[in-house]
């Protein structure tokens, strides 16, 4: 199993049976997602988690396979607003739905943003993407009662996800310094309430050292951080 860093938020997950790319918005130098899927025999997914445009491309329905089988799975929100029909995509979720098949499951949790956050089960391993899942407020702009009200509808859905996997082999989670200097809260607390193997950032360019500095922190948790310094690397 391999993990490599796309862009942005943007992940691909090649298994020895499988390629799973989640989030895709732009690919990385050299095309490294075009270069993979244009050669390989795999079974490939696509994941979008919500509609912006940061976390869902349209590309993803054009961009080709052609010696392998494409199965595109969307939040349903991203029909809901018009940026795909449904019958382009191959499996449309909610939360609380789930896909399976022979190779993969994917389960829908909530957000704290637009759309879902995935659990990808495969290969006997957990891998979590939390798209646009996060403790959003900024410490130092929003207003007590905001914050508050951010964090019990963070917490909530945490406990959703701890009550079916109260450990994860591989969390994908957005470490964003724009959020000031609680930038990491939301990560903190994912570790806090979910065991988790790795932690992998995500959704921090142009940000990048600064995201890496909470990899300490995560470490002192007792989680392996992936600690990313640019698009297209091969995390493991």
């Amino acid at each position: 199993m391999t993990l490599t860093y796309v862009f942005h938020s943007c992940f691909m997950l090649e298994t020895e049976r499988s390629i799973v790319v989640s989030d895709f918005w732009k690919d990385s130098p050299g095309g490294i997602v075009r270069s993979t899927l244009g050669q390989t025999t795999k079974q490939v997914y696509f994941l979008a988690s919500h509609f912006h445009a940061d976390h869902f491309n349209r590309e993803i329905f054009d961009i080709s396979v052609p010696h392998g089988k494409k199965v595109t799975i969307l939040s349903r929100d991203i029909i809901r607003q018009k940026r795909a029909k449904a019958d382009e995509a191959d499996v449309i979720l909610r939360r609380g739905e789930a896909y399976s098949d022979d190779m993969i499951r994917v389960k829908a949790f909530g957000s704290t943003d637009s759309g879902v956050s995935f659990m990808l089960e495969t290969e006997g391993k957990t891998v979590f993407h939390a798209g646009d899942l996060n403790n959003w407020h900024w410490q130092e702009e929003s207003t007590p009662q905001e914050i508050k009200k951010m964090d019990g509808d963070y917490k909530a859905i945490l406990h959703d996800i701890k009550a079916e996997y109260p450990a994860v082999d591989i969390v994908m989670f957005p470490i964003d310094p724009r959020l000031g200097s609680d930038f990491g809260r939301g990560a903190r607390q994912w570790l806090e309430t979910i065991k988790t193997g790795l932690l992998v950032p995500m959704h921090f360019p142009p940000a990048t050292a600064q995201a890496m500095t909470f990899g300490r922190e995560a470490e002192r948790m007792g989680t392996k951080f992936a600690y990313i310094r640019h698009e297209g690397e091969k995390i493991f």
